[in-house]
């Protein structure tokens, strides 16, 4: 199986003990995601955070009716989680999620390994630029909620890179 990566980090001008518990909130995925995807939590709340945690998700992508379930795999607050699909639209999904204190604020760092049914060619048939348009709605989103200031650099920054490995 030919998995790929997306990484981004964004810089947000609020605390990490702010910034956390936005993230470890479940129903705030519905926030983030874009309208397209008509995207909902289908697991009642409350939705208590923890290894092993499921949630399932209700999606559309392009008009076809998709459902989706994770899994918390690993759950390190205020520093770090990770989500991983146990069923739904991709072969692999393991999102990594990060939080780091700079600056006065916190730096949020995406790590996703995945892979698609269709491989190279699904991925140039929109779903690289798919997964690109969900982490920038994600970032516009997060600016919209918790603010932005200057700063020098590259501050909120998507890096996509293909990762070959198998």
């Amino acid at each position: 199986m030919k998995t790929f990566t997306h990484s981004s980090e964004q810089w947000l001008p609020r605390p990490l003990e702010e910034v956390f518990p936005f993230f470890a909130d479940a129903r705030n995925l519905e926030q983030l995601t874009p309208g397209w995807l008509s995207f909902d939590v289908l697991t009642p709340d409350p939705i208590p955070m923890a290894v092993g945690t499921t949630i399932d998700y209700r999606l559309a992508w392009r008009g076809i009716p998709l459902r989706w379930r994770s899994e918390i795999a690993a759950w390190e607050p205020p520093h770090r989680f990770v989500d991983r699909q146990l069923r739904g639209p991709y072969r692999l999904w393991h999102h990594e999620h990060l939080f780091v204190e700079e600056e006065g604020g916190t730096k949020v760092i995406d790590h996703v390994d995945y892979a698609v049914w269709g491989g190279a060619l699904a991925l140039r048939f929109g779903v690289r630029r798919d997964i690109e348009r969900i982490f920038a709605h994600r970032s516009q989103r997060l600016i919209e909620i918790f603010g932005a200031r200057t700063r020098t650099g590259n501050l909120n920054q998507n890096l996509t890179t293909p990762d070959t490995t198998a």
